[in-house]
């Protein structure tokens, strides 16, 4: 009898496969973004208590770094990603049956757990991809984690037009994941890169990753700011009528998801200290644009300049920090989003002390400081191309 032979896969189908995995994540996130409303009205949430209760995710998330590093180092990307993209699916399931505050408060720690168990697992995958294409793809992947959100959003806003329950939406969303997960799963990576055999599980990243996720930091502050502080700045600031108030936020999101499609592109052209030192450089001035010229348009140009400026910025230093020799492209990854994290969690709360002190025009103006941190930290890395 004769044993199966065993064909080998080929980068393409290990690229479909790993952005599947991305876009899956994205639509996991997105779906409960655009059900947040639904889940405040359920509870009879205040802003206040919403606000409170939506700190268990980033705090699950946070938490989870350390362990997600090690236990993807210790089993490999596959089963990581694996698990945690139907766990963060059916956390999705516990969200939809919460009928108390405190409910709500574990489900959503654990929903910020698995959320960054897929991230760290997904983006190892994505490393290994990038390597055998030996050139710049991880703006892509990324790519189709923003799509992702516009699709969440989409079948969101469809949901809850055809008044269908939250349940139900989150049952479909699950159904969704686990045939996509199923479909993938054999086109992902069975193993990771090797690490070193004397390199212990914990292990203080080395300059080099430090500057790569101060690089992170710095450029996740803005995204953070603009990610909570949009529609306030077009409200309070610009002057917008109600209809254009969330015209900033979807100027913003719309180059940062375009832009991380011909991002891989531009480095190529660029090479990566460049096209990190022009995405700095897009952050400042679009930054400054909305500031010195508070109007409709001009605010929108400036959103607009925002988003493609941090498009690139994680995606790229991910597949930097992934290629490093001195620990598991896992471990690697974790440390850099560990420091890269916090300024996204940073970022929001920064603008809300600054304007309280000054002004929300000047908060924003504080934060262009970010992006010029990115092209001076940029300056930095050490690269191939010299």
């Amino acid at each position: 009898m004769l044993s199966p032979i065993s064909l080998p896969i080929s980068r393409k189908a290990h690229r479909l496969a790993v952005g599947a995995l991305f876009f899956l994540h994205g639509l996991c996130f997105s779906s409960w973004g655009s059900r947040i409303p639904t889940v405040q009205e359920k509870l009879h949430l205040s802003e206040a208590q919403l606000g409170g209760v939506l700190f268990a995710l980033p705090v699950g998330l946070m938490l989870s770094l350390p362990f997600t590093g090690w236990l993807t180092s210790k089993v490999g990307s596959r089963k990581v990603v694996t698990i945690a993209l139907l766990l963060y699916s059916l956390t999705l399931i516990m969200i939809g049956m919460s009928q108390s505050i405190l409910h709500l408060v574990a489900v959503l720690f654990l929903f910020g757990f698995a959320s960054n168990m897929a991230n760290i697992s997904v983006n190892t995958q994505a490393v290994a991809v990038e390597n055998l294409y030996n050139k710049s793809i991880m703006a892509s992947f990324h790519g189709l984690w923003s799509l992702a959100g516009f699709f969440g959003a989409a079948i969101g806003t469809l949901m809850i037009g055809a008044e269908v329950e939250l349940l139900s939406h989150f049952f479909f969303i699950l159904g969704l994941v686990v045939a996509g997960v199923a479909v993938a799963y054999p086109y992902t990576f069975p193993k990771d890169a090797a690490r070193p055999a004397d390199q212990p599980l914990f292990v203080k990243p080395d300059k080099s990753l430090l500057g790569l996720g101060l690089i992170a930091f710095c450029s996740l502050i803005c995204e953070g700011a603009m990610f909570d502080w949009s529609g306030v700045y077009f409200q309070k600031v610009v002057g917008a009528e109600k209809a254009w108030v969330a015209a900033g936020y979807t100027a913003f999101l719309s180059t940062m998801a375009f832009t991380r499609f011909i991002a891989d592109w531009l480095t190529m052209k660029l090479g990566l200290k460049r096209m990190l030192q022009a995405s700095g450089l897009l952050t400042v001035i679009g930054l400054l644009i909305a500031v010195l010229f508070p109007n409709l348009w001009a605010a929108i140009l400036g959103f607009l300049l925002v988003g493609a400026g941090v498009s690139a910025v994680v995606p790229l230093v991910y597949g930097v920090a992934g290629k490093t020799t001195t620990m598991a492209p896992s471990m690697a990854l974790a440390a850099v989003t560990t420091i890269g994290f916090a300024g996204f969690l940073v970022g929001p709360p920064l603008i809300g002390l600054l304007a309280g002190v000054s002004s929300l025009r000047l908060s924003f103006a504080t934060i262009a400081l970010m992006g010029v941190m990115v092209i001076v930290l940029s300056s930095r890395i050490k690269t191939q191309e010299g």
